[in-house]
C-alpha cells in the first residue's frame, strides 16, 4: 500500500467580510508518495486558498489536515513553521530569490534555517541539487544575473534542499515562456518518476495539468473531479 503523504478531510473555509462567504466546501482527498498532482479550475474557484491551507500557512478553516500522518489542527505557529520547513518545499509563480545572495546561498537558506546539518553539509547538498537541475555552473552568480527560467530552477533547487515529503507549487510556470515552462515541467516529472518526489501543483496551464499523473479539478470551492 502506498504511503499517504497528505490527507484533507472535509476542509471548509469561509470569509467574513462582513457577511459569511463560503470559499471552500467538502474538500476531501489524499495524496500518496510519488504522485504528481495538479489542481486546476477557473480563477476564483479556490485553488490558491486551498493551497495555503494545505501548506499550513492559513489555519482559519474547518476540517482536518494530516501531513505525514500528523494532524495540523491546534498546532502552534512555531510547530507549523517546523512542519513547513521540514516536510514542505515551495515553488511559487515568482521565484523570491534574494539578490544580495548568490545562487548557492539562496538554495541553502531553508537548510540553514532547519539547522539539521552543518553549514558545509548544507552547501554540499545545495550543490548536489543544482547539479541535478543542470545549473551548478551558475552557483556563484548573483541571483539577478540569471534568466527567468534559471531563477525558477534555482527556486526548485531551494524547495528540495531539506528533502521535503511534498513540493507545493502555486502557478510555478505562470511567469515563464513555453520553452522554460516545458523545462520546469520536465524537472517536476523527473522528480516524481526518478526520485519518487510527491508534488501538488496549482496551475492554469491545461497542457501542464494534462501530463501530470492526476488532476484535481475545482469549481466554486468544491472538487468536481479527482
Amino acid at each position: 500500500m502506498s504511503e499517504i503523504i497528505l490527507s484533507a478531510k472535509d476542509i471548509q473555509k469561509s470569509f467574513h467580510d462582513p457577511v459569511d462567504v463560503k470559499i471552500l466546501s467538502d474538500i476531501t482527498f489524499e495524496i500518496k508518495k510519488g504522485e504528481f498532482v495538479s489542481v486546476i479550475g477557473k480563477s476564483g474557484c479556490g485553488k490558491s486558498t486551498l493551497l495555503y491551507i494545505l501548506s499550513t500557512m492559513d489555519t482559519e478553516y474547518q476540517g482536518d489536515l494530516f501531513i505525514n500522518g500528523q494532524l495540523m489542527r491546534n498546532k502552534k505557529e512555531s510547530e507549523l513553521a517546523i512542519v513547513r520547513n521540514q516536510y514542505i518545499g515551495f515553488v511559487f509563480q515568482f521565484h523570491y530569490l534574494l539578490n544580495e545572495f548568490n545562487v548557492i546561498e539562496n538554495v541553502m537558506l531553508p537548510g540553514l534555517k532547519l539547522n539539521k546539518y552543518s553549514r558545509e553539509e548544507v552547501e554540499h547538498r545545495a550543490m548536489e541539487k543544482l547539479k541535478m537541475l543542470g545549473i551548478a555552473n551558475e552557483a556563484f552568480k548573483k541571483a539577478n544575473q540569471l534568466s527567468g527560467g534559471q531563477k525558477q530552477r534555482v527556486s526548485i533547487a531551494r524547495s528540495l534542499i531539506n528533502d521535503p515529503l511534498i513540493i507545493m507549487g502555486d502557478e510555478p510556470t505562470g511567469n515563464l515562456d513555453n520553452k522554460n515552462s516545458l523545462i520546469v515541467f520536465d524537472i517536476f516529472k523527473e522528480l516524481a518518476e526518478v526520485y519518487h518526489q510527491t508534488l501538488l501543483i496549482v496551475t492554469h496551464d491545461q497542457s501542464f495539468a494534462a501530463n501530470t499523473s492526476r488532476i484535481i479539478e475545482m469549481e466554486d470551492g468544491r472538487i468536481i473531479r479527482q
